[in-house]
């Protein structure tokens, strides 16, 4: 018997519906463990996983604990198509960056917002491990972070210094707000490392200001991933927002790039190069080539690097030394006995706690350890990814997910940490601990709020530098103490980097 063309129409209809419905049926009884991944919720194909483009990670990280009770700790959920891998443990984390260091050392495939920040990932932080990432990163650790180089800036930092105690000299006794400021003393030492040039005030309050636009946007631009191709119909507004902040980071950072490659030039035709200069990182740009692509750095390139050595080295610096000092203010016998052991070193009547004086101060050390391991300024490293597919406590880690490691849970973890929400610096004490702490986890992991292995945070020992030296300072030439009937709120919230709710509010007075 033959059937008419309109007798196969309801049989079509129904093997299209068969189609469209079984990716939802199939959801409701697939799990990761199904495709040998970590454990994790049951993974629900549309809303279902895009869910977590449209969360931050603050509204993640309680979603992830549970998860991690529940499951374990290494856990799997799915971003759109693609398994993104939690851990929460420290031996893994070891295993995975540093035993297995090379293999977990990728980054997985950005979204369409983070190609268009980073240049088409022309930068340390996104691009992929290869000959580019390691020209990106071997460049910035010999030109800038050689320790040699870093004292070179020694008299660029006293300089700072001495911009922020006047800041905070307008205010004695009286109420201040400290966050501004400890911003703006980040942004000068950092634009004038970036660009070699001191700039007023308002140059660094535009720069301060196109930088802290994106930092404090870029998670409403994950959206656009979701559909690219529908995205720029539906979601036009959005990318013009993106386009305009990053024009508006053209506009400002070009010129000061462009200032800069005159200055070599003028410097290199006339007797310059006998004579001394401050080094700038923009001047170890302009004559790198790309590996793969045998080219220069253009000029949008260019801006990409300087912008992530600005952030790398100011919203992250300033946030962690509000910590510090939040916790300063809120108990005064920490505070005292850092004073004191500063007063052991420094002589009476000086101005200033030198960098030199540094070495001889354990006490200041904990204190700043301490406030990373309580209060790390990124609760994640930035998603690691693997080379090729890998396996991880019997689980398979595919090359096309992310795999990401939970800092502040690991730093709160009370299997490692005694009473760990207690901000006390004397646990970095003693033998084994203060000076002999490996923050970079080559041996066991404890804490790690600068990433360990391949991926770590290369400015990790600027950045423990500039925290020590500040903040002796600071403690040396003021006493803090709370505002009247004010407790020092230690709540957080997410910006860029996790930050005080209430930002600290201090009364201060010329040092005792």
């Amino acid at each position: 018997m033959e059937w008419s063309s309109s007798g196969w129409f309801p049989v079509v209809i129904a093997l299209c519906v068969v189609a469209l419905l079984k990716p939802l049926f199939d959801a409701v009884f697939f799990t990761p463990q199904s495709k040998n991944l970590p454990p994790g919720p049951r993974f629900f194909p549309f809303l279902g996983n895009y869910r977590w483009l449209f969360l931050s990670f603050s509204q993640m990280e309680p979603i992830l604990k549970d998860l991690h009770a529940k499951y374990g700790p290494i856990v799997t959920v799915f971003v759109g198509k693609s398994p993104a891998i939690f851990v929460a443990s420290h031996e893994l984390a070891h295993r995975a960056l540093v035993q297995n260091g090379a293999s977990f050392a990728d980054r997985p495939p950005p979204l369409v917002s983070s190609r268009v920040m980073s240049s088409n990932q022309k930068n340390i932080n996104t691009s992929f491990y290869g000959p580019t990432w390691r020209l990106f990163r071997r460049n910035l650790t010999a030109e800038m972070l050689h320790p040699s180089r870093m004292r070179s800036f020694s008299k660029s930092r006293r300089w700072v210094l001495e911009v922020l105690m006047k800041r905070l000299g307008e205010h004695p006794g009286g109420e201040v707000v400290v966050v501004e400021h400890f911003q703006y003393a980040m942004f000068c030492l950092l634009v004038l490392m970036c660009f070699g040039d001191r700039l007023d005030e308002k140059a660094i309050r535009q720069v301060e200001d196109c930088q802290r636009r994106l930092l404090l946007r870029v998670n409403r631009f994950n959206v656009l991933g979701v559909w690219p191709r529908l995205g720029k119909v539906i979601l036009r507004k959005r990318w013009q927002e993106l386009h305009g902040l990053m024009n508006y980071q053209r506009e400002v950072l070009s010129p000061l790039i462009e200032a800069r490659s005159k200055f070599i030039q003028e410097y290199r035709q006339t007797d310059g190069e006998q004579q001394e200069r401050t080094v700038a990182y923009v001047d170890s740009l302009f004559n790198l080539e790309l590996p793969e692509e045998k080219r220069k750095l253009n000029e949008e390139e260019i801006i990409t690097l300087c912008s992530e050595f600005l952030n790398g080295g100011t919203d992250t610096t300033s946030t962690a030394l509000q910590w510090i000092m939040a916790n300063m203010v809120k108990y005064p016998h920490i505070q005292e006995k850092l004073y004191q052991e500063i007063r052991g070193v420094v002589a009476a009547g000086s101005e200033e706690v030198e960098e030199d004086h540094l070495q001889s101060m354990p006490y200041l050390k904990a204190v700043v350890l301490e406030g990373l391991r309580r209060h790390p300024p990124g609760h994640f490293v930035l998603p690691h990814a693997v080379t090729e597919d890998a396996e991880l406590n019997g689980y398979k880690i595919p090359k096309k997910g992310s795999i990401n490691f939970m800092v502040a849970q690991m730093g709160w973890d009370p299997k490692v940490w005694e009473d760990p929400m207690e901000f006390r610096p004397e646990r970095f004490l003693g033998e084994g601990r203060g000076d002999g702490f490996d923050i970079t986890g080559s041996k066991e992991i404890r804490m790690m709020p600068f990433g360990v292995g391949r991926r770590i945070c290369p400015g990790f020992g600027l950045a423990i530098l500039h925290l020590e030296y500040f903040l002796a300072n600071l403690i040396w030439r003021f006493h803090w103490k709370a505002v009247d009937g004010d407790d020092v709120d230690l709540t957080e919230k997410l910006e860029f980097t996790v930050v005080m709710k209430n930002p600290l509010r201090a009364l201060i007075s010329p040092s005792r």
